[in-house]
């Protein structure tokens, strides 16, 4: 890592006795399912700030489409779920933190319906089950066919507003986590309504979601920009395989328009990939075929695009029945239609585009991570379910999971602590920066540009470090400036967040799970570890952990 990342502590400069302050016994950082979850949970005892970047409905969790995986049919188990979901980690999953977080799933699933949610349900009244890639069982609820993220999110929500232990700040964007004595204790803000803000908690949960929008193409929303990734970096904590980004393999190509998500579970139900001659290729390459895991689909499709020189393929649901794609499918049928696409009569062209960064903060099965006071949950963080990609379906299910784990181990932190009730003496100044200033707007649409060329689905050793020269050299004139404008914030930290990533793809010599080096497409046993990386007093520490 360049010397002008690492070196930065704080990205603005503040003093204590000018700007305002709030105190609480636990800080929320994210409004997706792991924050509201862990607001909800540390809301039974302390009293909570939750603080989302966007809307409370702008969360990657209201994107999700696909559901919940869970075992709850009499047909399926724990166990399947469990080795279904070591299968797809390639050798990095934790089975300890596998088997308790599929264990937990079907009590998580029974607490939302008890609080509202509405998941499908057949005529006999019991959850319509789907089946997606990866899973030898179907177990994914939904709700609304493809909305089930939307529906988590507002049942979450409804129970979030109405807390009186919980006070939400929408729009509001967190510049860093505050330090002391070697511990997080709340974070500096930007709201503007109030301007800057020092928050100051017992326990900081931080539930930032990802960084999909490191990447020039994403299914994820644009306040996805890693922005808890690199906070958390800079105050201490551990990142852990950044290299493994997930790619999901069907997303909608329309030249011009954003890539919008096609779940999955389209696949689950019957979808056939095929080229624009109408070949069906997945059988040929996987005997999962269509239901493979994501980066085996990802990279087939990247494979056939460029033998058929060509910039997408296609999703075949043609040969389902009369209207079943338009009844499980209500909201991609509308999306659809937004392009004069009928899945009855057209094939739906579709590429792989950045889709959930399985790595992360390193934590542990409580959610502590390397810094005291300091807990991550959900995408953000690097619990050890997924491994080296993760299985569809569960994410939602470690936002609950994880998002109650933290609640709890927050209440634990703060019990017998006296609350700050006063500003503790940190504070920051960075001189002004004699370099020259570069374009930022520049900078952040060439950083996703190449990120995507060099640090896709498909890698190579000289394309990486290639990418980390450009990535320090952008790092050089734009880290060393102090700037108070959320947009320049988001570039700084997709820069260090971008540099990790390549970091870690540079340094893992094999292909496993998400990550795919041309120059080394076998999978090594001896690379059977984690790579963690650390800022360091020169840059980036790099560590490698065995399984």
């Amino acid at each position: 890592m360049s010397s002008a990342i690492a070196a930065r502590r704080y990205l603005t400069n503040f003093e204590p006795h000018r700007v305002s302050h709030l105190f609480c016994d636990v800080l929320v950082l994210g409004a997706g399912v792991a924050g509201m979850r862990a607001a909800l949970q540390a809301a039974e005892a302390g009293d909570v700030l939750l603080v989302t970047k966007d809307s409370i409905t702008g969360s990657a969790t209201a994107w999700a489409q696909g559901g919940i995986a869970a075992a709850t049919d009499e047909a399926d188990s724990a166990e399947r779920h469990a080795q279904d979901t070591l299968n797809v980690a390639c050798g990095l999953g934790d089975e300890r933190i596998t088997r308790l977080v599929v264990s937990e799933a079907p009590a998580r699933i029974a607490e939302m319906i008890g609080w509202g949610a509405r998941f499908d349900v057949g005529s006999d009244q019991r959850l319509a089950l789907g089946r997606e890639g990866g899973h030898s069982a179907a177990r994914i609820v939904h709700a609304a066919g493809d909305a089930t993220g939307r529906e988590v999110a507002r049942v979450l929500y409804e129970r979030v507003r109405v807390h009186p232990r919980i006070r939400v700040f929408e729009r509001c964007f967190v510049i860093d986590l505050l330090s002391a004595d070697g511990a997080v204790v709340g974070a500096l803000t930007q709201h503007p309504k109030y301007g800057h803000q020092m928050f100051w908690a017992g326990a900081t949960i931080l539930a930032t979601g990802g960084a999909g929008c490191v990447y020039r193409e994403t299914t994820n929303p644009r306040a996805c920009t890693g922005d808890g990734l690199a906070m958390a970096l800079r105050a201490g904590a551990t990142l852990r395989d950044m290299e493994m980004v997930q790619f999901h393999p069907t997303t909608l190509y329309v030249a011009g328009a954003a890539r919008l998500l096609i779940s999955e579970a389209v696949r689950g139900e019957g979808g056939r990939l095929v080229t624009a001659a109408g070949r069906r290729f997945m059988p040929e390459i996987d005997p999962r075929a269509e239901l493979a895991p994501r980066d085996v689909v990802s990279r087939a499709i990247t494979q056939v695009m460029r033998s058929e020189q060509a910039p997408c393929v296609y999703l075949d649901v043609r040969h389902l029945p009369a209207g079943r794609f338009a009844e499980r499918f209500p909201g991609i049928t509308a999306t659809l239609a937004q392009f004069d696409l009928d899945p009855a009569r057209d094939l739906i062209p579709v590429r792989p585009a950045a889709h959930y960064s399985v790595g992360g903060v390193a934590c542990d099965a409580d959610t502590r991570t390397a810094v005291e006071g300091l807990l991550a949950a959900g995408e953000v963080a690097s619990s050890g379910l997924h491994g080296a990609n993760r299985l569809a379906s569960n994410s939602l299910l470690e936002g609950l999971v994880f998002g109650a784990r933290a609640g709890r181990t927050a209440l634990e932190r703060c019990a017998g602590r006296a609350r700050l009730d006063r500003p503790l003496p940190v504070s920051h100044l960075l001189p002004a920066s004699p370099r020259t200033g570069l374009d930022l707007e520049d900078v952040t649409s060439s950083l996703r540009s190449v990120m995507s060329r060099n640090v896709g689905v498909e890698r190579s050793g000289d394309r990486l470090r290639e990418t980390i020269e450009i990535i320090e050299f952008w790092g050089r004139y734009v880290m060393d400036k102090v700037f108070d404008e959320p947009r320049a914030w988001e570039t700084q930290n997709m820069l260090s967040v971008a540099l990790c990533i390549a970091t870690g793809a540079a340094l893992r010599c094999e292909s496993r799970g998400t990550h795919y080096r041309s120059d080394y497409p076998q999978t090594d046993e001896a690379w059977r570890r984690h790579i963690d990386l650390r800022r360091g007093a020169e840059g980036l520490d790099v560590s490698t952990a065995g399984i």
